[in-house]
């Protein structure tokens, strides 16, 4: 039978998340984390279901339509779970659901009501709080609490109070998912092992002649053979669609001669792995292509030498930044001097982004890049992506041999008390280790891909 809910293990995992939450918010506040909406794809035929990540990071629940309600120091219990209530018939069609009997037990949590009871019962459980913390992006809730919230104002003469002030719950919650534990850092080494996987994969499968979408569905079945899904739509770009940032189209057919740009990543138990690679349809680089991608290279290998606790977010941005803006430099792409050239953003001609980002349960996970307006310090914990790229546009005044080459480099890093660690580490990025892994290519004419 399917397992409904967190193992023993991961429910204290889950608790322990519950009380930094009520230690952020202080003993006069309440909070609610709502759970994801089952969606619609058309007439009965629903969207797969992904629960908010939010909800999951202090439930480790999946299912749909569900609410936590977090209330300090209420004498009934501080944590109490809004679920729906077991319904035979539908576990005949759908499988097995949690329900309000046993929630308490399986989520480790106080008390379980009906989805269907939250606003007879609501109102009664928010007396006495201050401050409400609700999902600010979630204009429903926010006017359901207002419903509440007057409610509870009519009783004002005995002495009721509603809540005075409403607060993001974004907030407290991203700033405590920013910091992963040992289990998330286990959870993402999976995610991160699988999408190297994938990628290894689907470098044995790039040659000519063969479509972008080809290359995706090799992506697509190691994901779903470890259990996982993408974690974001694959992008495999081939020539110059490499440089359309987000390219999703994989319609185009791979040809000798050009590169092919592949960013995907595993989804695995709600934590996403997000590798790029760009690859040599013919299994070598011409010498434009290599003079590029050894640039791009040698400013991903500056940023990721740039990272550590205590370092600012921005340092390996400013170190890709650097090294590119020298190379285009030495390259003819743009003119210098060095310092000038970084002044005035010439670079971004050519690269346009940022280098990276935050990964966790999602993608481009959450958490502030800066605090108080100044960018945040790494911190042990933290994972982050570093993707610098060059991409110069095919109708760019740039010399002819460089127009239409897209080529970006991907990993992942997780920071450590000592430094950095490559998450990804096991798919080859320099130029020697990907010209002999092409070399040892199979023929998919004469030898199916499996």
């Amino acid at each position: 039978m399917q397992l409904i809910g967190p193992s023993p293990t991961e429910r204290r995992e889950y608790q322990r998340r519950r009380k930094r939450l009520i230690k952020a918010i202080g003993k006069r506040s309440a909070a609610i984390v709502p759970a994801a909406v089952e969606q619609q794809r058309n007439h009965d035929n629903p969207w797969p279901f992904r629960q908010s990540s939010d909800f999951y990071y202090l439930t480790g629940l999946a299912e749909p339509d569900a609410l936590l309600l977090i209330c300090p120091k209420r004498p009934e219990g501080e944590v109490i779970a809004f679920v729906q209530p077991r319904d035979p018939e539908r576990e005949r069609w759908e499988g097995p659901q949690l329900g309000t009997e046993r929630a308490p037990a399986v989520l480790g949590i106080d008390q379980a009501f009906g989805i269907e009871e939250i606003d007879e019962r609501l109102p009664e459980l928010l007396k006495g709080y201050g401050k409400l913390y609700l999902p600010f992006d979630e204009h429903d809730w926010v006017v359901r609490a207002l419903g509440w919230c007057d409610e509870l104002r009519r009783g004002a003469r005995a002495g009721v109070q509603p809540p005075q002030t409403f607060k993001d719950v974004a907030g407290p919650i991203h700033e405590q998912r920013l910091i992963k534990s040992a289990q998330e850092i286990d959870r993402l080494r999976r995610a991160c092992a699988v999408s190297v996987e994938a990628h290894l994969a689907a470098a044995r499968g790039v040659h000519a002649g063969l479509f972008e979408f080809e290359i995706a569905a090799i992506l697509q079945k190691v994901f779903a053979s470890a259990h996982g899904e993408p974690s974001f739509a694959p992008i495999v770009a081939g020539g110059s669609n490499a440089c359309v940032l987000h390219y999703r189209a994989n319609a185009a057919e791979l040809k000798d001669g050009e590169l092919v740009l592949i960013d995907a990543g595993a989804e695995v138990d709600y934590y996403a792995g997000d590798i790029t690679r760009t690859w040599p349809v013919s299994g070598t680089f011409s010498k434009p292509q290599r003079a590029l991608y050894q640039l791009v290279l040698d400013a991903q290998l500056a940023a990721i030498e740039a990272i550590g606790p205590g370092v600012s977010f921005d340092a390996p941005h400013q170190a890709a930044v650097r090294v590119i803006t020298e190379g285009l430099i030495d390259l003819g792409l743009i003119e210098g001097p060095v310092d000038e050239a970084i002044e005035a953003g010439r670079y971004r001609a050519y690269f346009m982004h940022r280098t990276g980002h935050w990964l966790g349960s999602d993608v481009h996970d959450v958490g502030g890049y800066r605090v108080d307006g100044d960018w945040r310090e790494l911190e042990p914990g933290m994972v982050m992506t570093v993707e610098p790229g060059i991409y110069v546009d095919p109708q760019s005044e740039a010399p002819e041999e460089y127009r239409g080459i897209g080529i970006r480099i991907e990993d992942d890093v997780l920071v450590t008390e000592d430094g950095f660690e490559v998450l990804t580490r096991g798919v080859p990025k320099e130029i020697d280790a990907i010209e002999a892994l092409f070399a040892g290519r199979r023929d998919p004419v004469s030898e199916p891909i499996e």
